[in-house]
């Protein structure tokens, strides 16, 4: 099932037992299998062009998506000459078995690519919403879905941010405006920053005092060094476990992280289902 953005959505089920979620986020770069340095100007021509290969690596990708109930794409794209007309989000989605899917649309290049961010869930979102993130360049956006409703609903972001200080500022700034009214949040992907980077933002983590998380050196995926990709939690979340996955073709690692629910927040998305469920059984033509 594919969400749209801004529109309720039916039928989000939380399974009663469960009290955490699996999430990983993954700068795919598109299916091109970048192991060195020099395989950036010497396979640059995969980013226009197909690779007879590209469609086996994103089913082994699927393979390891499936084990997680959330999962944050960036650098996929949506179907052009470059994939083979395929959307990877909808693919990745259909492949590891995940009922729901977002694609968020940043660079429109026609035919030449479709550069998007990804959302990928076993779980029904309550409401979803993207967000073009200001820049000196456009093409950087978000994904904003909720689950569950009220104040003690989770409020999950993918994000992808420009490459300069300048524009990564402009939408660390934007973000806090978004994330300042939440309570349970969780921002993940490839943020172009390190920690120090982040922390050293004020404005940013005053709208978003973070529980602590050891940063994952995620770049360059063949001998990483630096922790672009983050997945960041609001104080009212505890991550049980993060890990670094192994290399799965692009230039960046996924990052994955187990998130134990509060239960006030287990609650709402509790709610929201059982109130959806009611509604559909009373009005079976919904």
């Amino acid at each position: 099932m594919t969400f749209k953005a801004g529109v309720a959505i039916p039928d989000t089920s939380l399974p009663e037992e469960q009290d955490h979620l699996k999430l990983v986020t993954f700068n795919l770069q598109v299916g091109i299998q970048t192991s060195a340095y020099h395989h950036y100007l010497t396979r640059s021509w995969q980013h226009l062009l197909p690779h007879p290969e590209r469609q086996q690596r994103l089913d082994i990708i699927a393979e390891t998506l499936s084990r997680f109930d959330l999962v944050g794409l960036q650098e996929v794209d949506g179907g052009s000459i470059r994939s083979n007309q395929v959307n990877q989000v909808h693919y990745l989605a259909e492949s590891a078995g995940f009922p729901h899917h977002y694609q968020q649309l940043n660079r429109n290049l026609g035919r030449l690519g479709q550069h998007s961010n990804g959302l990928l869930s076993r779980l029904a979102p309550s409401r979803v919403e993207e967000h073009r993130l200001p820049g000196t360049l456009p093409g950087r956006g978000a994904i904003h879905a909720q689950f569950g409703e009220g104040p003690d609903a989770l409020h999950l972001f993918i994000v992808h941010l420009a490459l300069g200080q300048r524009s990564q500022t402009r939408q660390l700034d934007y973000l806090s405006e978004l994330i300042s009214p939440l309570k349970h949040v969780v921002m993940m992907g490839d943020m172009n920053c390190t920690p120090e980077r982040i922390q050293a933002h004020d404005r940013f983590c005053d709208a978003f005092p973070l529980h602590p998380v050891e940063p994952a050196l995620s770049y360059p995926s063949w001998r990483p060094r630096r922790a672009l990709d983050h997945i960041l939690l609001s104080s009212s979340l505890q991550a049980d476990k993060i890990e670094v996955l192994d290399h799965l073709f692009s230039d960046h690692l996924p990052v994955a992280i187990d998130v134990h629910l509060p239960s006030a927040c287990r609650r709402a998305m509790l709610t929201c289902n059982s109130a959806k469920s009611a509604i559909a059984a009373a009005h079976p033509a919904l």
